[in-house]
């Protein structure tokens, strides 16, 4: 959204397994291998782009939380069906970048296909490992990780790498389901706000809650510092995946 888990965005009542306990941020009881697959597009698209989630999900106010800005070059992590892309295209405008990253090799081509359809210039999908987004360092403005931060394996050792892709002045913007949402999945595969900031900060972010408006979820921004691995560097413009895409 990548990584033993982060494949989609996790909407509505998933039935999943139980699993066994584990440490925060270390698969088990709050991640580790994805519940169930999302490799049917079709399916899934009638879920996560349903009009009616916009009441609860916001996508215009989290442009703002964000503060996208035109010219910016923004990820998003476990894109899923691409339903930020057309949100996050308006937000950066022509000049800027959104790269929409799944492990999913269908939810990629139906991100493909829904670029071309719908016009989204400035969106190119891509496919990448469980374990890695293969972004380029110093390269990226926003990351954006929307209902799927949950599903992380090794939330700490991920987070790492996605702090070296930060350029200057960049962020990290994990929104995530409350532990009474009617939405997500089931309760003992959620997160707490406060044990997301933890990881972040253990990461080497400076991580914070977020305040907003919507009902149902939480936001937590991780901040690159002025002392991370590629300070010093300038953005390195619009970013690409590195290297071949992982499965």
């Amino acid at each position: 959204m990548f990584i033993v888990a982060v494949a989609a965005l996790a909407l509505g009542p998933l039935a999943a397994a139980d699993e066994a306990p584990g440490q925060p941020g270390k698969g088990g009881h709050h991640g580790g291998p994805l519940v169930h697959r999302f490799d049917d597009p079709a399916r899934w698209a009638k879920e996560f782009d349903d009009p009616a989630r916009d009441a609860w999900q916001k996508p215009a106010e989290l442009m703002k939380v964000m503060q996208v800005q035109p010219g910016m070059t923004v990820v998003d992590l476990g894109a899923g069906t691409g339903y930020l892309l057309p949100h996050l295209c308006r937000a950066v405008g022509p000049k800027g970048k959104v790269l929409a990253l799944d492990i999913e090799a269908s939810m990629v081509r139906y991100m493909e296909e829904r670029i071309g359809r719908e016009k989204l210039a400035c969106a190119n999908a891509k496919k990448v490992a469980l374990d890695d987004p293969q972004l380029n360092e110093a390269s990226v403005d926003r990351v954006v990780i929307l209902d799927t931060w949950h599903h992380v394996a090794d939330r700490v050792a991920y987070a790492k790498k996605l702090l070296r892709s930060l350029a200057i002045g960049g962020a990290i913007y994990i929104v995530d389901f409350t532990k009474d949402s009617p939405h997500g999945p089931p309760k003992h595969h959620r997160l707490t706000p406060q044990q997301v900031v933890v990881e972040l900060t253990q990461a080497g972010l400076f991580a914070e809650a977020v305040s907003s408006t919507l009902p149902d979820q939480y936001v937590i921004v991780g901040r690159r510092p002025a002392a991370s691995p590629a300070a010093g560097k300038p953005a390195a413009g619009p970013a690409s995946p590195a290297g071949p895409a992982g499965q």
